[in-house]
Protein backbone atom coordinates (compact mmCIF):
# COMPACT_ATOMS: atom_id res chain seq x y z
CA UNK A 1 0.00 0.00 0.00
CA UNK A 2 1.23 3.73 -0.61
CA UNK A 3 2.25 5.85 1.99
CA UNK A 4 0.57 9.09 2.04
CA UNK A 5 2.77 11.93 1.27
CA UNK A 6 2.08 16.10 1.90
CA UNK A 7 -1.54 17.26 3.01
CA UNK A 8 -5.19 16.90 2.01
CA UNK A 9 -6.89 19.47 0.32
CA UNK A 10 -8.69 21.75 2.81
CA UNK A 11 -12.51 20.41 3.57
CA UNK A 12 -14.27 23.47 2.46
CA UNK A 13 -13.29 21.86 -1.31
CA UNK A 14 -15.25 19.00 -0.15
CA UNK A 15 -15.47 16.81 -3.31
CA UNK A 16 -11.48 16.99 -3.61
CA UNK A 17 -10.85 16.32 0.05
CA UNK A 18 -13.52 13.61 0.38
CA UNK A 19 -11.77 11.46 -2.77
CA UNK A 20 -8.20 12.69 -1.37
CA UNK A 21 -9.21 11.04 2.12
CA UNK A 22 -10.54 7.77 0.91
CA UNK A 23 -6.87 6.73 -0.23
CA UNK A 24 -4.90 8.74 2.63
CA UNK A 25 -6.93 7.19 5.12
CA UNK A 26 -6.25 3.93 3.98
CA UNK A 27 -10.43 3.43 3.64
CA UNK A 28 -11.47 2.60 -0.08
CA UNK A 29 -8.50 2.50 -3.26
CA UNK A 30 -11.14 3.28 -6.00
CA UNK A 31 -8.71 2.27 -9.20
CA UNK A 32 -11.00 -0.87 -9.68
CA UNK A 33 -10.87 -1.50 -13.56
CA UNK A 34 -15.05 -1.28 -12.87
CA UNK A 35 -16.80 2.10 -12.90
CA UNK A 36 -18.71 2.53 -9.96
CA UNK A 37 -17.01 -0.76 -7.85
CA UNK A 38 -14.27 -0.11 -5.23
CA UNK A 39 -11.82 -1.99 -3.46
CA UNK A 40 -11.95 -2.08 0.50
CA UNK A 41 -8.80 -0.93 2.04
CA UNK A 42 -7.95 -3.17 5.44
CA UNK A 43 -8.35 -0.49 7.56
CA UNK A 44 -11.55 1.02 5.68
CA UNK A 45 -12.60 -2.61 5.89
CA UNK A 46 -12.35 -2.74 10.10
CA UNK A 47 -14.50 0.38 10.55
CA UNK A 48 -16.84 -0.88 8.26
CA UNK A 49 -17.27 -3.91 10.51
CA UNK A 50 -17.44 -2.06 13.66
CA UNK A 51 -20.17 0.15 12.00
CA UNK A 52 -22.49 -2.93 10.90
CA UNK A 53 -21.15 -4.63 14.02
CA UNK A 54 -23.23 -1.99 15.83
CA UNK A 55 -26.20 -1.94 12.99
CA UNK A 56 -26.32 -5.74 13.96
CA UNK A 57 -26.65 -5.20 17.58
CA UNK A 58 -29.44 -2.77 16.99
CA UNK A 59 -31.10 -4.92 14.57
CA UNK A 60 -30.34 -8.23 16.13
CA UNK A 61 -32.71 -7.38 19.59
CA UNK A 62 -36.12 -8.08 17.44
CA UNK A 63 -34.91 -9.66 14.19
CA UNK A 64 -33.20 -12.77 13.21
CA UNK A 65 -30.29 -12.33 10.84
CA UNK A 66 -30.61 -14.85 7.40
CA UNK A 67 -28.92 -14.75 4.41
CA UNK A 68 -30.52 -15.30 0.67
CA UNK A 69 -29.03 -15.84 -2.54
CA UNK A 70 -27.62 -13.03 -5.11
CA UNK A 71 -29.54 -14.22 -8.06
CA UNK A 72 -33.10 -13.95 -9.05
CA UNK A 73 -35.28 -15.67 -11.52
CA UNK A 74 -36.48 -13.19 -14.30
CA UNK A 75 -39.57 -14.99 -13.31
CA UNK A 76 -39.76 -13.95 -10.00
CA UNK A 77 -38.18 -10.90 -10.55
CA UNK A 78 -40.82 -9.73 -13.03
CA UNK A 79 -43.81 -10.82 -11.13
CA UNK A 80 -44.33 -6.74 -9.46
CA UNK A 81 -44.93 -4.53 -12.03
CA UNK A 82 -44.58 -1.74 -10.20
CA UNK A 83 -41.52 -2.78 -8.68
CA UNK A 84 -39.68 -4.07 -11.86
CA UNK A 85 -40.66 -0.61 -13.25
CA UNK A 86 -38.71 1.40 -10.75
CA UNK A 87 -35.75 -0.49 -11.10
CA UNK A 88 -36.10 -1.83 -14.50
CA UNK A 89 -33.42 0.75 -16.09
CA UNK A 90 -30.95 -0.80 -13.04
CA UNK A 91 -30.72 -4.55 -13.59
CA UNK A 92 -27.77 -6.40 -14.00
CA UNK A 93 -29.19 -9.90 -15.87
CA UNK A 94 -26.83 -12.83 -16.43
CA UNK A 95 -28.11 -14.82 -19.07
CA UNK A 96 -25.03 -17.15 -19.29
CA UNK A 97 -23.91 -19.94 -17.45
CA UNK A 98 -20.45 -21.13 -19.14
CA UNK A 99 -21.00 -21.49 -22.67
CA UNK A 100 -24.53 -22.20 -22.64
CA UNK A 101 -27.36 -19.52 -22.78
CA UNK A 102 -29.80 -20.15 -19.48
CA UNK A 103 -33.33 -20.95 -19.41
CA UNK A 104 -34.21 -18.32 -17.80
CA UNK A 105 -31.76 -15.29 -17.13
CA UNK A 106 -30.93 -14.31 -13.26
CA UNK A 107 -31.17 -11.11 -12.23
CA UNK A 108 -28.55 -9.90 -9.67
CA UNK A 109 -30.17 -8.51 -6.81
CA UNK A 110 -30.84 -4.65 -6.64
CA UNK A 111 -32.98 -5.19 -3.49
CA UNK A 112 -34.09 -8.58 -2.44
CA UNK A 113 -37.89 -8.46 -2.15
CA UNK A 114 -38.48 -10.39 -4.71
CA UNK A 115 -35.77 -12.91 -3.60
CA UNK A 116 -37.05 -13.27 -0.27
CA UNK A 117 -40.84 -13.39 -0.37
CA UNK A 118 -40.93 -16.56 -2.75
CA UNK A 119 -39.48 -17.96 0.33
CA UNK A 120 -41.84 -16.59 2.78
CA UNK A 121 -44.91 -17.70 1.24
CA UNK A 122 -43.62 -21.05 2.06
CA UNK A 123 -42.83 -20.13 5.51
CA UNK A 124 -45.95 -18.48 6.42
CA UNK A 125 -49.19 -20.61 7.12
CA UNK A 126 -50.96 -19.43 10.44
CA UNK A 127 -51.13 -16.09 12.44
CA UNK A 128 -48.66 -17.61 14.93
CA UNK A 129 -46.07 -17.68 12.57
CA UNK A 130 -46.57 -13.37 12.61
CA UNK A 131 -44.60 -11.24 13.19
CA UNK A 132 -41.76 -12.20 10.87
CA UNK A 133 -38.93 -9.85 11.18
CA UNK A 134 -35.59 -10.71 9.23
CA UNK A 135 -32.83 -8.85 7.83
CA UNK A 136 -29.48 -9.88 5.97
CA UNK A 137 -26.58 -7.71 5.02
CA UNK A 138 -25.28 -8.64 1.06
CA UNK A 139 -24.10 -6.60 -1.36
CA UNK A 140 -26.36 -5.76 -3.75
CA UNK A 141 -26.13 -4.32 -7.84
CA UNK A 142 -27.56 -1.77 -9.52
CA UNK A 143 -26.47 -0.35 -13.06
CA UNK A 144 -25.87 3.02 -11.89
CA UNK A 145 -25.73 5.34 -14.55
CA UNK A 146 -25.25 8.88 -12.90
CA UNK A 147 -21.82 10.10 -11.98
CA UNK A 148 -20.39 7.22 -9.26
CA UNK A 149 -18.81 8.70 -6.15
CA UNK A 150 -17.35 5.82 -3.50
CA UNK A 151 -19.99 4.82 -0.57
CA UNK A 152 -22.65 6.90 -2.36
CA UNK A 153 -23.18 6.01 -5.51
CA UNK A 154 -22.27 2.96 -6.69
CA UNK A 155 -23.11 0.03 -9.04
CA UNK A 156 -22.27 -2.47 -5.60
CA UNK A 157 -23.51 -1.45 -2.87
CA UNK A 158 -21.00 -3.79 -1.03
CA UNK A 159 -22.61 -3.41 2.63
CA UNK A 160 -26.42 -3.03 2.54
CA UNK A 161 -28.78 -3.83 5.32
CA UNK A 162 -32.16 -4.51 4.50
CA UNK A 163 -34.89 -6.15 6.89
CA UNK A 164 -38.46 -7.66 5.63
CA UNK A 165 -40.78 -8.17 8.10
CA UNK A 166 -44.47 -9.39 8.08
CA UNK A 167 -47.04 -8.51 9.52
CA UNK A 168 -51.13 -9.47 10.20
CA UNK A 169 -52.55 -6.36 10.07
CA UNK A 170 -51.91 -2.60 8.19
CA UNK A 171 -51.45 -0.75 11.80
CA UNK A 172 -48.72 -3.38 12.75
CA UNK A 173 -46.86 -2.75 9.84
CA UNK A 174 -47.07 0.81 9.99
CA UNK A 175 -46.39 0.65 13.61
CA UNK A 176 -42.99 -1.41 12.64
CA UNK A 177 -41.98 1.35 10.14
CA UNK A 178 -41.98 4.00 12.94
CA UNK A 179 -40.09 1.78 15.29
CA UNK A 180 -37.59 1.13 12.19
CA UNK A 181 -37.04 4.92 12.15
CA UNK A 182 -36.30 4.68 16.22
CA UNK A 183 -33.71 2.11 15.49
CA UNK A 184 -32.18 3.97 13.03
CA UNK A 185 -32.10 7.24 15.24
CA UNK A 186 -30.50 5.09 17.48
CA UNK A 187 -27.53 3.91 15.43
CA UNK A 188 -27.04 7.58 14.22
CA UNK A 189 -26.63 9.39 17.36
CA UNK A 190 -24.03 6.03 18.74
CA UNK A 191 -22.07 7.49 15.30
CA UNK A 192 -22.43 10.94 16.50
CA UNK A 193 -24.35 11.72 12.80
CA UNK A 194 -27.44 14.19 12.99
CA UNK A 195 -30.34 13.26 10.87
CA UNK A 196 -33.68 14.43 9.12
CA UNK A 197 -36.33 12.21 8.98
CA UNK A 198 -39.40 13.29 6.14
CA UNK A 199 -41.98 11.13 4.11
CA UNK A 200 -41.50 10.95 0.68
CA UNK A 201 -43.98 12.51 -1.75
CA UNK A 202 -45.88 9.39 -3.53
CA UNK A 203 -43.89 10.13 -6.75
CA UNK A 204 -40.60 9.35 -4.90
CA UNK A 205 -41.64 6.35 -2.87
CA UNK A 206 -40.08 2.90 -3.45
CA UNK A 207 -41.58 0.97 -6.27
CA UNK A 208 -44.44 -1.26 -5.00
CA UNK A 209 -45.07 0.73 -1.21
CA UNK A 210 -47.59 2.35 0.28
CA UNK A 211 -45.27 4.97 1.39
CA UNK A 212 -41.85 5.74 2.61
CA UNK A 213 -40.03 7.27 4.82
CA UNK A 214 -36.44 8.44 4.40
CA UNK A 215 -33.59 9.24 7.51
CA UNK A 216 -31.32 11.98 5.67
CA UNK A 217 -28.25 14.09 6.46
CA UNK A 218 -26.60 17.43 5.76
CA UNK A 219 -23.21 16.91 4.22
CA UNK A 220 -20.40 19.81 4.42
CA UNK A 221 -21.04 20.77 0.80
CA UNK A 222 -24.80 21.56 1.87
CA UNK A 223 -26.30 18.37 0.13
CA UNK A 224 -28.78 16.19 1.74
CA UNK A 225 -27.65 12.33 1.45
CA UNK A 226 -30.07 9.84 2.05
CA UNK A 227 -28.61 7.30 4.72
CA UNK A 228 -31.68 5.15 5.27
CA UNK A 229 -35.23 4.50 3.93
CA UNK A 230 -38.49 2.50 6.05
CA UNK A 231 -41.26 1.22 3.41
CA UNK A 232 -44.79 0.46 4.05
CA UNK A 233 -45.45 -2.32 1.49
CA UNK A 234 -49.09 -3.17 2.61
CA UNK A 235 -50.43 -6.15 0.70
CA UNK A 236 -48.69 -5.49 -3.00
CA UNK A 237 -46.48 -8.01 -2.36
CA UNK A 238 -47.95 -10.56 -0.03
CA UNK A 239 -50.94 -10.74 -2.62
CA UNK A 240 -48.34 -11.06 -5.72
CA UNK A 241 -46.47 -13.94 -4.31
CA UNK A 242 -48.97 -15.12 -1.90
CA UNK A 243 -47.73 -14.46 1.44
CA UNK A 244 -51.15 -15.60 3.08
CA UNK A 245 -51.91 -16.75 6.93
CA UNK A 246 -54.81 -18.70 8.29
CA UNK A 247 -56.41 -15.70 11.19
CA UNK A 248 -58.05 -16.54 14.26
CA UNK A 249 -61.45 -17.34 12.53
CA UNK A 250 -59.84 -19.63 10.27
CA UNK A 251 -60.28 -17.27 7.35
CA UNK A 252 -57.20 -16.64 4.69
CA UNK A 253 -55.75 -13.53 4.51
CA UNK A 254 -53.05 -11.84 3.10
CA UNK A 255 -50.17 -10.47 5.15
CA UNK A 256 -48.82 -6.83 5.70
CA UNK A 257 -45.44 -5.98 5.03
CA UNK A 258 -42.33 -3.40 5.71
CA UNK A 259 -38.98 -3.71 4.72
CA UNK A 260 -36.15 -0.75 5.58
CA UNK A 261 -32.72 -0.64 4.85
CA UNK A 262 -29.09 0.94 4.92
CA UNK A 263 -25.97 1.24 3.16
CA UNK A 264 -22.77 2.17 3.30
CA UNK A 265 -23.62 5.66 3.03
CA UNK A 266 -23.36 5.35 6.77
CA UNK A 267 -20.27 5.18 6.42
CA UNK A 268 -19.86 8.24 3.47
CA UNK A 269 -21.94 10.55 6.35
CA UNK A 270 -19.56 9.01 9.49
CA UNK A 271 -16.68 10.20 7.57
CA UNK A 272 -18.15 13.09 6.02
CA UNK A 273 -19.69 14.79 9.00
CA UNK A 274 -16.92 14.19 11.17
CA UNK A 275 -13.64 14.24 9.19
CA UNK A 276 -11.32 17.42 9.38
CA UNK A 277 -8.70 19.07 7.42
CA UNK A 278 -6.29 16.51 8.70
CA UNK A 279 -7.99 13.48 7.63
CA UNK A 280 -10.88 11.44 9.84
CA UNK A 281 -12.01 11.88 12.82
CA UNK A 282 -13.95 8.85 14.09
CA UNK A 283 -15.75 8.28 17.20
CA UNK A 284 -14.31 5.36 19.74
CA UNK A 285 -16.90 2.60 19.38
CA UNK A 286 -16.00 2.28 15.11
CA UNK A 287 -12.38 3.77 15.37
CA UNK A 288 -10.58 0.17 13.67
CA UNK A 289 -7.19 1.13 16.21
CA UNK A 290 -9.45 3.34 19.45
CA UNK A 291 -5.62 4.18 21.30
CA UNK A 292 -2.82 4.30 20.14
CA UNK A 293 0.60 4.59 22.09
CA UNK A 294 3.59 6.52 20.98
CA UNK A 295 7.00 6.23 22.85
CA UNK A 296 8.85 9.40 23.14
CA UNK A 297 12.49 8.39 22.63
CA UNK A 298 15.15 9.99 25.00
CA UNK A 299 18.09 9.20 25.90
CA UNK A 300 20.01 6.18 27.21
CA UNK A 301 16.30 4.74 28.59
CA UNK A 302 14.96 3.50 25.84
CA UNK A 303 14.42 0.36 26.12
CA UNK A 304 12.40 1.16 29.51
CA UNK A 305 10.20 3.39 27.89
CA UNK A 306 9.64 0.65 25.47
CA UNK A 307 8.94 -1.81 28.09
CA UNK A 308 6.40 0.70 29.96
CA UNK A 309 4.59 1.51 25.98
CA UNK A 310 4.21 -2.33 26.21
CA UNK A 311 3.00 -2.56 29.14
CA UNK A 312 0.50 -0.12 29.03
CA UNK A 313 -1.07 -1.55 25.41
CA UNK A 314 -1.69 -4.52 27.66
CA UNK A 315 -3.58 -3.47 30.10
CA UNK A 316 -5.68 -1.17 28.14
CA UNK A 317 -6.44 -4.04 25.56
CA UNK A 318 -6.96 -6.55 28.04
CA UNK A 319 -10.10 -4.39 29.03
CA UNK A 320 -11.12 -4.31 25.25
CA UNK A 321 -9.43 -1.33 23.71
CA UNK A 322 -8.52 -1.99 20.11
CA UNK A 323 -4.74 -0.80 20.24
CA UNK A 324 -1.85 0.10 18.48
CA UNK A 325 1.90 0.61 19.93
CA UNK A 326 3.96 2.78 17.26
CA UNK A 327 7.76 1.83 17.81
CA UNK A 328 8.86 2.63 13.90
CA UNK A 329 11.79 4.53 13.43
CA UNK A 330 10.27 8.42 12.70
CA UNK A 331 9.92 11.44 14.31
CA UNK A 332 6.71 11.72 16.62
CA UNK A 333 5.53 14.42 14.49
CA UNK A 334 5.17 12.04 11.59
CA UNK A 335 3.88 9.58 13.66
CA UNK A 336 0.93 12.04 14.81
CA UNK A 337 0.30 13.17 11.33
CA UNK A 338 -0.05 8.88 10.71
CA UNK A 339 -2.73 8.52 13.26
CA UNK A 340 -4.84 11.78 12.92
CA UNK A 341 -5.30 11.03 9.21
CA UNK A 342 -6.57 7.41 10.49
CA UNK A 343 -8.82 9.05 12.56
CA UNK A 344 -7.64 7.14 16.14
CA UNK A 345 -9.28 9.01 18.22
CA UNK A 346 -6.95 8.96 21.17
CA UNK A 347 -3.21 8.72 21.64
CA UNK A 348 -0.86 8.22 24.46
CA UNK A 349 2.24 9.35 25.00
CA UNK A 350 4.80 8.62 27.23
CA UNK A 351 8.37 9.18 27.93
CA UNK A 352 11.12 9.16 30.86
CA UNK A 353 9.09 12.06 32.93
CA UNK A 354 5.61 9.89 32.60
CA UNK A 355 7.47 6.96 33.64
CA UNK A 356 9.01 8.70 36.56
CA UNK A 357 5.21 10.49 37.48
CA UNK A 358 3.74 6.70 37.17
CA UNK A 359 1.67 9.49 34.39
CA UNK A 360 0.79 9.63 30.63
CA UNK A 361 -0.03 12.31 27.86
CA UNK A 362 -3.68 11.56 26.59
CA UNK A 363 -4.59 13.94 23.32
CA UNK A 364 -7.79 13.31 21.58
CA UNK A 365 -8.12 13.11 18.07
CA UNK A 366 -9.87 16.95 18.44
CA UNK A 367 -7.00 18.37 20.36
CA UNK A 368 -7.91 17.96 24.41
CA UNK A 369 -4.63 16.90 25.87
CA UNK A 370 -4.63 15.95 29.73
CA UNK A 371 -2.45 13.85 32.00
CA UNK A 372 -4.02 10.43 33.09
CA UNK A 373 -2.57 8.35 36.28
CA UNK A 374 -1.27 5.22 35.37
CA UNK A 375 -3.82 3.85 38.32
CA UNK A 376 -7.53 3.41 36.63
CA UNK A 377 -5.96 4.17 33.19
CA UNK A 378 -9.24 2.41 32.10
CA UNK A 379 -12.01 4.50 33.88
CA UNK A 380 -9.81 7.71 33.02
CA UNK A 381 -9.66 6.64 29.27
CA UNK A 382 -13.79 5.86 29.40
CA UNK A 383 -13.55 9.30 31.02
CA UNK A 384 -11.46 11.27 28.01
CA UNK A 385 -14.11 9.22 25.67
CA UNK A 386 -17.20 10.47 27.26
CA UNK A 387 -16.07 14.30 26.45
CA UNK A 388 -14.83 13.82 22.81
CA UNK A 389 -17.59 11.88 21.83
CA UNK A 390 -19.84 14.84 23.43
CA UNK A 391 -17.87 17.67 21.56
CA UNK A 392 -18.00 15.16 18.48
CA UNK A 393 -21.86 15.45 18.49
CA UNK A 394 -22.17 18.37 19.44
CA UNK A 395 -19.83 20.32 17.02
CA UNK A 396 -21.78 17.97 14.12
CA UNK A 397 -25.43 19.18 15.56
CA UNK A 398 -23.97 23.08 15.50
CA UNK A 399 -22.65 22.30 12.05
CA UNK A 400 -25.74 21.24 10.35
CA UNK A 401 -28.26 23.50 12.01
CA UNK A 402 -26.50 26.06 10.44
CA UNK A 403 -27.29 24.80 7.27
CA UNK A 404 -30.99 24.47 7.80
CA UNK A 405 -32.62 27.39 7.13
CA UNK A 406 -36.26 28.15 7.75
CA UNK A 407 -38.00 30.10 5.15
CA UNK A 408 -41.65 31.26 5.13
CA UNK A 409 -41.28 33.72 2.04
CA UNK A 410 -40.58 31.81 -1.74
CA UNK A 411 -37.95 35.26 -2.04
CA UNK A 412 -35.57 33.58 0.79
CA UNK A 413 -35.13 30.09 -0.53
CA UNK A 414 -32.22 31.12 -2.95
CA UNK A 415 -30.05 32.48 -0.39
CA UNK A 416 -31.47 29.33 2.11
CA UNK A 417 -30.19 26.59 -0.56
CA UNK A 418 -26.80 28.31 -1.30
CA UNK A 419 -26.09 26.99 2.97
CA UNK A 420 -27.56 23.86 2.78
CA UNK A 421 -31.18 22.99 3.21
CA UNK A 422 -34.77 25.01 3.45
CA UNK A 423 -37.65 24.03 6.28
CA UNK A 424 -40.83 25.52 3.98
CA UNK A 425 -44.51 24.65 4.54
CA UNK A 426 -45.82 22.78 1.61
CA UNK A 427 -48.97 21.75 1.26
CA UNK A 428 -48.07 18.20 -0.69
CA UNK A 429 -49.19 18.90 -4.07
CA UNK A 430 -46.82 18.19 -7.28
CA UNK A 431 -47.55 20.89 -8.89
CA UNK A 432 -45.83 23.32 -5.90
CA UNK A 433 -43.19 21.19 -5.53
CA UNK A 434 -42.07 21.53 -9.08
CA UNK A 435 -42.37 25.21 -8.26
CA UNK A 436 -40.19 25.15 -5.18
CA UNK A 437 -37.69 22.90 -7.57
CA UNK A 438 -37.23 25.98 -10.21
CA UNK A 439 -37.12 28.49 -7.52
CA UNK A 440 -34.56 26.12 -5.23
CA UNK A 441 -32.50 24.01 -8.13
CA UNK A 442 -33.07 21.44 -5.62
CA UNK A 443 -36.04 19.23 -4.54
CA UNK A 444 -39.13 19.03 -1.88
CA UNK A 445 -37.77 15.46 -0.52
CA UNK A 446 -40.84 15.07 1.75
CA UNK A 447 -42.31 16.17 5.00
CA UNK A 448 -40.82 16.50 8.17
CA UNK A 449 -42.00 13.59 10.63
CA UNK A 450 -41.68 12.32 14.01
CA UNK A 451 -40.75 8.64 13.86
CA UNK A 452 -42.67 8.28 10.89
CA UNK A 453 -45.31 10.24 11.65
CA UNK A 454 -46.25 13.96 9.83
CA UNK A 455 -47.16 16.45 12.02
CA UNK A 456 -50.83 18.71 11.03
CA UNK A 457 -51.04 20.89 8.59
CA UNK A 458 -51.16 24.08 10.51
CA UNK A 459 -49.39 26.39 8.09
CA UNK A 460 -49.72 27.57 4.82
CA UNK A 461 -48.00 26.36 1.49
CA UNK A 462 -45.39 29.04 0.89
CA UNK A 463 -46.14 28.71 -3.37
CA UNK A 464 -50.48 28.18 -3.11
CA UNK A 465 -51.01 28.94 0.60
CA UNK A 466 -53.14 26.02 1.37
CA UNK A 467 -52.81 23.94 4.59
CA UNK A 468 -49.48 22.72 4.95
CA UNK A 469 -46.86 21.13 7.10
CA UNK A 470 -43.29 21.71 7.23
CA UNK A 471 -41.10 19.91 4.59
CA UNK A 472 -37.53 19.69 3.55
CA UNK A 473 -36.58 21.33 0.29
CA UNK A 474 -32.28 20.35 -0.65
CA UNK A 475 -30.45 19.53 -3.58
CA UNK A 476 -29.91 15.64 -2.86
CA UNK A 477 -26.78 13.13 -4.06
Amino acid sequence: MEQDTGTLPPKKTFSEWYNELLWRAEIMDVRYPVKGLYVWYPHGFAMRRAVYGILREIMDREHKEALFPLLIPATEFMKEAEHIKGFEDEVYWVTRGGLSDLDIPLALRPTSETAIYPMYALWIRSHADLPLKIYQVVNSFRYETKHTRPLIRLREITSFKEAHTVHATWEEAEEQVRNAIVLYREFYERLCVPVLVSRRPDWDKFPGADYTIAVDTVMPDGKTLQIGTAHHLGDHFSRTFQIQFEDLSGEQKFAQQTCYGISERSIAALISIHGDDRGLVLPPCVAPVQIVVVPVIVGKRREEILSHAASLAQDLSGVGYRIEVDTRDLRPGAKYYYWEMRGVPLRLEIGPRDIDARAVIAVTRDGEKSALRRENLADQVREVYARFESRLRAKAKERIEAQISRVQSSSDIPAAMETGVAIIPWCGEIGCAEALARLSGGDVLGLLTDSGRVGNKEEQCIICGKPAAPALLGRAY
